[in-house]
């Protein structure tokens, strides 16, 4: 056992370091807090992030906290997974293909007690990494200006979580985590006049905070073989206590002096309030599907922005709008107690639709729609104890009028381990 707990810790510490790596290549990750993840399982996943109200005894389920409760008392549950995309960018008649592959998660789960699981890992909250530059000539002349963009960084968490079943069907859960990270943010003008002075603005935050999330669900036999689970959650809105910084560098292409100027804005990033339901149907272990709800109340804040006319830099209102997320899913296993291997895989589909938390020119930013596809292969040990391997596929498009159309197809790749760390053996 003690060699099995070595190895979970080192794991969760690779998961850590590569944790700072950016997942995203979208220009869209330059507003807000960048492209949030999805904060799903490689079982999740396969159903394009269903979860609220899925009970499962050998997945770690974090989307709803309260599902802790049914995880198998005999058992410890490691999960990690990674994920590689190519993304096609289109805007007009340009289009560019970008690549990359980055950690998504660890996490893991075991029973404290008798109804009470406990869930931990790291996960991503937030991811920025673009890199792109404009150029336009000024007026009939040979005079052009370069509008260079960068940013990298993202938000991170790790997260202990409870969930206790409080009597037969009501189940509850709460995690708590711990967000952090940072974002640096650059524009840089420059012109092929040497007369014109070259100017960067850069904005840059650190944050360390928390995150608080509360979970339910209701359980209830319809027949011996079918039965519904409500799910619902809760996230906690607050300020995160960071405080953006915008300097700005004016740099005589003459001479290179430059001189700079600093503003801050105190205490100008928070988290929404944040409100999700969820319902599942699961029948006679063969097949469950489900659908999923969410809203996160992104207009209720502020967020900061540099003002030209003024020469401010200041939390605004407006710049930001509530999201909305609809999933649907399900999973389907031919026989799970077949000898039969191809009868015991775990086949997935699942589709969503979401609108963007954040306006871009003063617009709503692009919708998405993604639909995925997954298969989970149970891998047997000498043990008889299951573990999985969760591979799906998911296509995402974000689109709006007007704007930068992306196109994403995303391999995700997620290994679980079933570890029978609490079994009681019997010596004859």
């Amino acid at each position: 056992m003690k060699k099995n707990i070595a190895t979970l810790f080192a794991a969760m510490a690779t998961a850590l370091a590569a944790s700072a790596q950016s997942g995203t290549n979208s220009p869209y990750s330059q507003y807000g807090l960048g492209v949030l993840s999805e904060q799903a399982q490689g079982f999740n996943r396969g159903m394009n992030g269903l979860g609220l109200g899925l009970r499962q005894s050998d997945q770690v389920n974090m989307l709803n906290p309260a599902s802790y409760s049914a995880v198998d008392s005999l058992t410890m549950i490691f999960d990690m997974g990674l994920s590689g995309q190519v993304t096609n960018f289109k805007e007009g008649n340009r289009k560019l293909n970008a690549n990359n592959a980055d950690f998504e998660y660890a996490v893991a789960a075991f029973r404290l007690m008798k109804n009470v699981g406990c869930s931990f890992g790291i996960v991503p909250f937030s991811n920025i990494g673009y890199n792109y530059s404009s150029t336009t000539t000024v007026g009939a002349s040979s005079t052009t200006t370069t509008e260079a963009h960068t940013g990298s960084g993202g938000v991170r968490q790790v997260y202990l979580g409870v969930g206790a079943k409080l009597f037969k069907g009501l189940s509850i859960g709460v995690n708590g985590s711990y967000l952090w990270g940072d974002y640096d943010r650059s524009l840089t003008i420059s012109s092929n006049d040497a007369y014109v002075n070259t100017i960067t603005k850069q904005y840059a935050v650190s944050i360390h905070s928390y995150k608080l999330d509360f979970g339910l669900q209701y359980s209830l036999d319809l027949t011996n073989t079918d039965n519904v689970t409500l799910g619902a959650t809760y996230s906690l809105g607050h300020n995160l206590n960071a405080d953006p910084m915008l300097v700005t560098t004016n740099t005589n292409s003459q001479t290179s002096i430059s001189t700079s100027d600093t503003l801050s804005v105190k205490d100008g990033l928070s988290l929404p309030h944040a409100f999700a339901v969820g319902l599942a149907w699961s029948h006679n272990r063969k097949f469950v599907v489900g659908a999923d709800y969410s809203l996160q109340r992104w207009s209720k804040l502020a967020y900061p922005e540099f003002n030209p006319a003024t020469g401010e830099y200041k939390a605004t209102y407006g710049l930001l709008t509530d999201r909305h997320k609809l999933t649907v899913g399900g999973e389907w296993i031919p026989n799970w107690q077949s000898r039969k291997f191809y009868n015991r895989i775990h086949y997935r589909l699942g589709a969503s639709y979401a609108t963007p938390y954040f306006k871009v020119n003063g617009h709503d930013g692009p919708k998405e729609i993604s639909i995925s596809a997954g298969f989970g292969i149970p891998l047997l040990d000498r043990w008889n104890h299951c573990s999985f391997l969760n591979i799906s596929g998911q296509w995402v498009k974000s689109s709006a009028k007007d704007l930068i159309t992306e196109n994403t197809f995303r391999i995700n790749i997620g290994l679980t381990f079933n570890e029978g760390w609490f079994n009681k053996w019997k010596v004859n």
